[in-house]
C-alpha cells in the first residue's frame, strides 16, 4: 500500500538529476524514396513498396498467438491469420528460434523475448504517466519537480520536470554521493531503518558541500531520527548556495520514494506553501499513481 509521509523542516535542495522520464520521441513513419513506386501513398502511411511482407506476417502471427492464453497449434494459427501452412511453419520455427515464441506439446505460446518487449512497453507507459503528472503539477504549482527512489542501496532520481521559467537545480556534485546534503537524499534516508542508513553513510560519508551542510554522520543520523513522518523534509542551501528545497516522503510497499521541489533562496517564503500543495496533490492522486511511481 502506498502512503504519503513527510519529514522534518530542515534545510535542503535537489540538483538537476541525471535523466528524466520524458517518453522517447516517436519517429515518423518511414518515407518513400523519391521516384520509388508507392511514394504517392496517403500521408502518414508507409508506402506499400517499402513494407516487408515477411515481417508483417510474423507480426500477425505474434498477435494471434498472444490472443490464445492457453496456446494454439500451427494449423489453427494458419487458419486465423490467413497464411499458407508451409509459410506459417517457417515463421513459427524462426520465431521460436529467436525466443519470441515457445512450443510446448504442439502448441505455441509467447516466448521470453516477446514478454520482455511487453514489459518494456508497460514500463515506458508508467514513466510517461509520471512525467505527465509531474509536468502538470510543475505548471500548476510553478516549481521544478523531482521524483526519486532509494533502490538497491542507491539514491536514484527517476524524473525531473522543469521549464525555462522554473529551471531545476544544476547537479554540480554527484547526486548519489551527496544524499546527506539535499532534501531528496535526506527524505529517502529518513524512510530507511537505522542499519540501512549507517550502511549508506559508510559508503557515502558526509562531506562538506556548502557552509550550511550538516557537519558529520552523527549529526545527520540525529537529524534523520528526529524527522516527523508527516511533514516535508526541508533543506536550505545545503547542497547548492542560493537554493532551497522540500521533499515529500512516499512509501510504496517496502520502497522508499519521494517527490520534491526546489526554489531560489530569495523565494524561500514560497517553499512550505508549495510543498504542502504538492503533498495535497500527491495524496489526492496517489492511488492511481502507485503502480506508475514504482517504475
Amino acid at each position: 500500500m502506498a502512503t504519503v509521509d513527510t519529514a522534518p523542516a530542515e534545510p535542503h535542495a535537489p540538483p538537476t538529476p541525471p535523466r528524466s522520464c520524458t517518453p522517447p520521441v516517436q519517429r515518423p513513419p518511414a518515407a518513400a524514396v523519391p521516384g520509388q513506386p508507392g511514394s504517392a501513398d496517403a500521408p502518414g502511411q508507409a508506402p506499400a513498396a517499402t513494407l516487408i511482407g515477411s515481417v508483417q506476417r510474423a507480426m500477425r502471427l505474434l498477435e494471434t498467438v498472444a490472443a490464445h492464453e492457453y496456446g494454439a497449434p500451427a494449423k489453427q494459427l494458419a487458419r486465423e491469420t490467413g497464411l499458407a501452412l508451409p509459410t506459417t511453419y517457417h515463421l513459427l520455427r524462426t520465431l521460436v528460434h529467436e525466443g519470441y515464441l515457445r512450443r510446448e506439446k504442439g502448441l505455441f505460446f509467447l516466448g521470453d523475448a516477446a514478454e520482455r518487449l511487453s514489459s518494456s512497453g508497460a514500463q515506458q507507459k508508467r514513466r510517461s504517466t509520471v512525467a505527465d503528472t509531474l509536468a502538470h503539477w510543475r505548471d500548476s504549482i510553478g516549481v521544478p519537480l523531482y521524483y526519486a527512489m532509494y533502490r538497491d542501496g542507491e539514491i536514484e532520481v527517476i524524473c525531473v520536470s522543469d521549464s525555462r521559467e522554473t529551471p531545476a537545480v544544476e547537479e554540480w556534485a554527484d547526486f548519489r554521493e551527496t544524499g546527506h546534503a539535499h532534501a531528496i537524499g535526506q527524505c529517502l534516508l529518513s524512510q530507511l531503518d537505522e542499519d540501512a542508513r549507517r550502511d549508506h553513510l559508510a559508503r557515502y560519508p558526509v562531506q562538506s558541500i556548502t557552509p550550511y551542510t550538516v557537519r558529520d554522520n552523527h549529526a545527520l543520523l540525529r537529524r534523520l531520527a528526529r524527522m516527523p513522518r508527516m511533514e516535508p523534509v526541508v533543506e536550505r542551501q545545503e547542497y547548492a548556495l542560493g537554493t532551497v528545497c522540500a521533499a515529500i516522503p512516499i512509501t510504496i510497499g517496502a520502497t522508499a520514494a519521494t517527490m520534491a521541489l526546489s526554489l531560489p533562496s530569495h523565494q524561500s517564503d514560497r517553499l512550505l506553501p508549495a510543498a504542502h500543495q504538492l503533498q495535497t496533490e500527491i495524496g489526492r492522486h496517489l492511488g492511481s499513481l502507485a503502480l506508475s511511481i514504482s517504475i
